[in-house]
């Protein structure tokens, strides 16, 4: 049963080896030799032995597994979006042995760039430079490469995976933008909240001692007055932390080209709050991050992608509520399609102590900014219109 199950699985290689035209061949072969004999025609046979010998060269061509080694390597690792990188693919000959001529193909995106690698001596390497242009935001997967082998029929073909990839990330375009600190925060120390705490920086009020209280906090003069310990009470304050929101629900937008704009304004604003050290929880529609450092935050918003159900706004300010509770500032990006009751009840997931802005990306009407009770709307034509909105909100 062994030898059995060792000659499937050796057969099963050998087939999959085979390229369209090598299963032709084969298939000729076979019923060229059947008609021979029934038939007893000698081209029949002549066919059949040609078959063989095309067959057993291209074995000889594809035999053995290339003793390859391959890096790809990105400089820059990330560009924006329209700008391009330059890849550099290095093969090298790890045997002992001179590794004859042979191909080398590497996935790009969507797309399949072939290489050709010319005889290595042992030891040696060979270089390949390209370039990899991009259009748009998004993260593009280089590799991993593949080593072909085949005859020069195409009648075999065997694929030595190499497990090195490389990804180039894809910002979005941004836009520079003045400091949004000093508008949406205005007190050094932090943002005084509606929550009572008994330490913390903001004096509220005083109130009687209760069971577990700090000492420290009692308030002696008050004490001696009342003839009863006296304690301090405190408000709550807590350092700016912007929460960004970005709608990925395909409804919501009219057009690709409008969810891309979203993407860009989200990525300004998340560049500027790194720019001022803000602690920022960030969700780009499919992907979400909480960091202040400038790169994760673009790399976050390249990852983001559309999805018919999951990604609607409700939804993902919902998520977003679980996970930064401790935020100040929260701000919605979506488009222009959406309904302004949904933006509304999004806004719900967080409490009353936090400042809460929508940005609605209209290509196709005039931007503006409305106000609906402690709701701050503003409405986006351009990526290049949005400082002075910005700007308008945060001096107001």
């Amino acid at each position: 049963m062994a030898p059995l199950m060792s000659a499937w699985r050796v057969l099963r290689r050998g087939w999959g080896a085979c390229t369209s035209a090598g299963r032709a061949a084969i298939v000729v072969c076979a019923a060229s030799w059947l008609l021979g004999l029934r038939l007893g025609w000698q081209e029949l046979f002549l066919v059949t032995a040609c078959c063989v010998i095309a067959l057993l060269v291209a074995v000889a061509f594809v035999i053995g597994r290339p003793s390859l080694d391959i890096e790809i390597e990105l400089d820059p690792s990330r560009v924006k979006a329209g700008e391009s990188a330059a890849g550099r693919l290095v093969a090298s000959n790890r045997s002992r042995a001179r590794l004859r001529k042979l191909n080398v193909e590497v996935p790009v995106g969507e797309s399949l760039a072939g290489f050709e690698v010319p005889a290595l001596a042992a030891g040696a390497s060979h270089d390949e430079l390209f370039i990899v242009p991009t259009a748009r935001r998004s993260v593009i997967a280089i590799g991993p490469a593949r080593a072909v082998r085949g005859d020069p029929l195409g009648l075999l073909r065997r694929d030595a995976v190499e497990q090195t990839a490389a990804e180039l990330f894809v910002h979005p375009v941004i836009t520079p933008l003045d400091s949004l600190a000093a508008g949406l925060q205005r007190d050094l120390e932090g943002q005084a909240t509606r929550d009572l705490s008994s330490s913390d920086l903001a004096f509220h009020a005083l109130r009687d001692y209760v069971a577990g209280d700090d000492r420290r906090h009692v308030h002696w003069r008050s004490t001696a007055k009342a003839g009863k310990l006296v304690v301090r009470q405190y408000q709550d304050t807590r350092r700016l932390r912007l929460t960004i929101v970005v709608d990925g629900a395909t409804a919501s937008y009219q057009t690709a080209e409008e969810f891309e704009l979203a993407m860009s304004v989200a990525g300004s604003i998340c560049a500027r709050a790194a720019r001022d050290q803000q602690d920022v929880y960030l969700v780009a529609a499919s992907h979400a991050v909480a960091a202040a450092n400038q790169r994760r935050l673009l790399d976050t918003i390249s990852r983001g992608t559309l999805a018919d159900q999951g990604q609607d706004l409700a939804s993902l300010t919902s998520r977003a509520s679980r996970k930064a509770t401790d935020t100040s500032v929260l701000m919605l990006v979506t488009g222009s399609v959406i309904p302004f009751s949904a933006v509304k009840h999004a806004t719900v997931y967080f409490g009353p102590d936090v400042k809460v802005m929508a940005i609605r990306v209209e290509p196709d009407a005039p931007p503006g900014i409305t106000r609906s009770g402690d709701l701050i709307v503003l409405g986006v034509r351009t990526l290049e219109g949005l400082p002075a909105l910005l700007n308008a909100v945060v001096s107001a």
